[in-house]
């Protein structure tokens, strides 16, 4: 059965503490700690030390969307400071201004694909332009940004077609067309199954829906039902 787990930002947007305690009797081993406007990142990054993330069996953060000059370089001293050396940072690639200073985290960068709104990081061959520049990069892959972007899945198939031995985690939610991040429909669920195959079983889900404390359990067999784990996935060759 494939990890699973939430966005704290999801749950509680910059709320972590409250997002963890609503997801302590959930039935989930995975999470994203969410810093995504970059006032959040210092005190998240500070409370590291008296979090109990135990039971998890999967930690990454979300790092700012948007970063200045200035912010980016704060940043990345804060994340080298603070974060367990293990743990994946997801990074939006339009928040880069220079790519050279996230080479020092190496594989612990996730690039995540973009939606429809952003120039950069949509699609297949503008992610090859990313890692390029970010060779050790891995991808989180943001299911539901690839859906909005194109309905066919298309650019989903290709995405995972050339990017999957870098996938580290995949972000699952419905995004409408405002770019907001909802709770799964029968239409997205079955659109989602489309690529389901492509997925290794060893890659964490993190659901990204916005919910309540009463939809997390529904949202989680959602989840589950949208991208089932195979034994054998159809890894693209």
């Amino acid at each position: 059965m494939r990890l699973i787990g939430f966005s704290t930002g999801a749950l509680a947007r910059s709320d972590f503490n409250l997002a963890l305690k609503e997801l302590l009797n959930k039935n989930v081993d995975s999470i994203e700690l969410s810093a995504l406007r970059f006032h959040e990142l210092r005190p998240l990054l500070e409370s590291l030390s008296q979090l109990n993330l135990s039971r998890y069996r999967y930690v990454s953060i979300h790092a700012p969307s948007q970063l200045k000059s200035a912010e980016e370089l704060e940043a990345i001293e804060l994340l080298q400071h603070y974060l367990p050396s293990d743990w994946p940072i997801v990074l939006h690639p339009d928040a880069i201004t220079d790519y050279s200073r996230w080479r020092v985290f190496g594989k612990r960068i996730a690039i995540e694909n973009m939606d429809r709104r952003k120039s950069v990081g949509r699609t297949a061959d503008e992610l090859k332009m990313i890692f390029d520049f970010l060779p050790e990069a891995r991808l989180c892959f943001d299911i539901g940004h690839a859906r909005q972007f194109d309905t066919t899945m298309t650019e989903a198939y290709r995405i995972l077609k050339a990017f999957v031995n870098r996938l580290c985690q995949v972000h699952v939610s419905e995004v409408n067309s405002a770019s907001q991040h909802d709770r799964l429909s029968y239409g997205a669920t079955l659109a989602f199954e489309q690529v389901a195959r492509l997925i290794p079983e060893s890659i964490p889900l993190i659901i990204e829906s916005r919910v309540t404390n009463k939809e997390i359990d529904l949202e989680i067999e959602s989840a589950r039902k949208a991208l089932p784990a195979y034994t054998t996935a159809l890894l693209p060759v």
